[in-house]
């Protein structure tokens, strides 16, 4: 591991330009997501509540991603981005307004937060899938997988503390307006990217039956249905234990805002750090190995975290548990778009979006659900566990070689599983 190989994807003017406009804002969708929380929180005194909020920002990236993959197999990936991008203005602009005039209703949060969950179905393959046209040289595809990745991780160490200052200070409508000016960075840098005409790669056919060869393609490549199984458990089962930071904050640890933007934030700060190891990787490495390790760790973290009462142990815990949850996404991002074909990787991808993000509702419904029954400190510990049976079930996928998927070439020609997906259609894509 060399950390002079951590940016290299930069020298690519149109990646830069990319990463920069997308991290102001994500930090700002950070500094919203976590005022929003806070608020369903203090209104309700209801864990559910913050599960069902979850629930309505999360769970119509399940439903729709599919077809937010096949969009970004089917047309100009950048044009995708930029109108999600625009709805996503919209929806925090509009939270920023009902709330400044005080119009505060847990209705019309959840309503908001679903418009945006929608724009987030579409835009989140259309986006990962993009990296692949923005670099230049292609051997440093892993590295911008893994540094793009990092965009959510990096957000959420600063996205979670300037809320805690501004929540303090100032008020959630404050956050929210805050989000709503920084989508002006991401719209102004897709419209500066130069992105070479892309090449449609699959013959336009019903919608259907588009979706019907991506699921049959991630059933018959189990290098990337077996991530997707892993991905789908962690997700579902583990990470939901972010909901459960509030009460830690102000039952817990007696505290406020301020104190549950620190927990927050020194999650966040686990989760760049896990990014950057990741990406300062050398090609070649066996990021399945690592994933393993990383969910070892997020469950040992867990199940410290859960009895501990000490708030400067439990930020040093939190920043392992984020170390280890939020290194699971990356991961398997880079594991699957490496082992898809380029006809394919638009709908591999969404199906990566319905396991990563369409599953934490879920679960955050069932965790909320459960709270009621069992205690905080309880929950915890008991994902933790989960994490390390996790790891323990998969330890054989996990300690295989990587296989990723390889070009035709004279001397290497396509396998016939790649074959009846690798379409040579040289048509440009609809814009």
């Amino acid at each position: 591991m060399s950390f002079a190989n951590t940016f290299r994807s930069f020298s690519s003017r149109n990646y830069s330009l990319f990463f920069f406009g997308q991290l102001i804002s994500r930090i700002g969708t950070w500094t919203q997501r976590t005022a929003v929380i806070w608020v369903v929180y203090t209104m309700t005194d209801s864990v559910f509540m913050i599960g069902l909020t979850t629930f309505a920002e999360q769970f119509p990236s399940f439903l729709l991603s599919p077809a937010g993959g096949i969009a970004a197999d089917r047309y100009n990936k950048q044009k995708v981005v930029l109108i999600s991008q625009i709805v996503a203005a919209l929806q925090a602009t509009a939270l920023a307004i009902v709330y400044i005039i005080g119009f505060r209703e847990i209705w019309l949060i959840l309503l908001l937060s679903v418009l945006l969950g929608i724009a987030n179905a579409f835009e989140v393959p259309a986006r990962q899938s993009m990296v692949n046209d923005l670099i230049d040289n292609k051997e440093d595809l892993p590295n911008a997988i893994a540094i793009n990745s990092s965009l959510n991780n990096l957000s959420r160490l600063v996205g979670p503390a300037i809320s805690g200052f501004l929540l303090a200070g100032y008020g959630a409508g404050v956050c929210f307006a805050s989000n709503a000016i920084s989508f002006i960075a991401v719209i102004a840098s897709l419209a500066m990217m130069n992105v070479p005409k892309e090449i449609r790669t699959t013959k336009k056919k019903k919608v259907s039956a588009d979706f019907t060869d991506g699921l049959n393609y991630v059933k018959q490549n189990h290098e990337i249905g077996h991530t997707l199984l892993v991905l789908t458990m962690v997700c579902l089962l583990v990470n939901t234990y972010i909901n459960l930071i509030p009460v830690y904050a102000r039952e817990i640890f007696k505290g406020d805002a301020a104190t549950y933007g620190y927990l927050s934030a020194f999650i966040g700060l686990g989760a760049v750090i896990s990014t950057l190891t990741i990406a300062s990787r050398k090609p070649g490495h066996n990021l399945k190995r690592t994933l393993r390790n990383n969910i070892v760790i997020l469950g040992a973290a867990l199940i410290l975290f859960s009895y501990s009462r000490y708030l400067v142990l439990n930020l040093l815990l939190g920043t392992l548990c984020g170390f280890g949850a939020m290194s699971v996404i990356p991961i398997c991002n880079t594991i699957i778009q490496l082992a898809s074909t380029p006809a394919m990787r638009g709908r591999a991808v969404s199906f990566f979006t319905m396991a990563a993000f369409g599953t934490i509702p879920i679960g955050s419904l069932v965790l909320g659900w459960l709270s009621k029954y069992v205690d905080t400190e309880n929950l915890i510990l008991a994902q933790g566990i989960i994490a390390l049976l996790i790891a323990a079930g998969f330890s054989k996928f996990l300690s295989s070689d990587m296989k990723p998927y390889n070009a035709p070439t004279p001397d290497n020609p396509v396998n016939e599983h790649n074959e009846k997906y690798l379409h040579k259609s040289k048509d440009p894509v609809a814009g």
